[in-house]
């Protein structure tokens, strides 16, 4: 119990610290730029609290329903504080195609989502080398070091990140239909679900940039299997999803979705 407590104040730490920077970007920055600033530090939030969950759920002998509760929980607290921001490159590529942002919007934010990762990734080992906790100086004689974060083929895995991004999209797709108050308690379970189901498998992240940060440094694979998974299942997920229900659908049911545009996702990850 010593080393979750340490763990949830560090969580705490880091969405205390990504807040205060949130805040002082919308005061102090203008908004041409306000905009990148808060989507890297949401992206390194998302980042930085997953490494340390990762942990805990991996080597910390945590029970299944702690694990869950906090896989909710975080999720909760991370769509509530990230102020709109992405966290997620293939958001940003549907964004793109969309019109609603430009190519040169879209490469600094991407840009900056994977500067934010690589920065929460060493930060992250910075942390654990302190000993704050039993857990961390465990992992420290490990050298840090993570390992194969599949327990399935690369087809499987693939297959597992495209089936997660496809439902978390269409979920979102939908949110309109539901009570506001609920939406984000929605978003939250529909995630704890394809987690709990598909995570023994791929590790179900389904977004590229936490990936990169968390599932690419981990032996057992090389990078292009790696982004086979990570990249290219998420990205096929979120455009067969957007075809089936704006283009398909529509089509076979005669509807027009011309001048038509759909909500995406601020928020597509794993937690733990």
């Amino acid at each position: 119990m010593a080393d979750l407590g340490v763990s949830i104040g560090l969580v705490a730490c880091i969405v205390l610290f990504c807040e205060a920077m949130r805040r002082a970007a919308k005061r102090h920055c203008s908004e041409d730029y306000r905009i990148y600033l808060v989507d890297a530090v949401s992206t390194f939030q998302l980042c930085a609290c997953t490494h340390e969950l990762k942990l805990l759920a991996e080597m910390g002998s945590v029970e299944s329903h702690i694990a869950l509760t906090m896989s909710y929980t975080m999720t909760i607290v991370h769509i509530s504080t990230f102020s709109g921001a992405s966290c997620n490159p293939v958001s940003v590529l549907e964004s793109l195609c969309r019109g609603t942002t430009s190519a040169r919007g879209a490469a600094v934010l991407i840009s900056g989502q994977f500067g934010a990762a690589i920065i929460a990734r060493f930060s992250a080992a910075a942390v654990w080398s302190l000993g704050l906790s039993d857990l961390h100086s465990r992992y420290g004689k490990l050298g840090y070091r993570c390992f194969d974060p599949m327990g399935g083929t690369l087809l499987q895995a693939a297959g597992v990140e495209l089936a997660c991004a496809f439902c978390l999209q269409a979920t979102v797709m939908h949110l309109h239909k539901l009570d506001a108050r609920l939406r984000i308690h929605a978003v939250a379970a529909v995630i704890l679900l394809l987690c709990y189901t598909g995570g023994h498998i791929s590790g179900t992240v389904f977004n590229a940039v936490l990936a990169f940060s968390i599932q690419f440094p981990c032996s057992g694979h090389t990078y292009p299997e790696y982004c086979f998974v990570y990249w290219l299942g998420p990205l096929l997920g979120m455009t067969s999803c957007i075809m089936l229900f704006e283009k398909i659908i529509p089509f076979l049911s005669g509807k027009s979705t011309i001048g038509k545009t759909t909500g995406t996702l601020s928020l597509s990850k794993k937690t733990l």
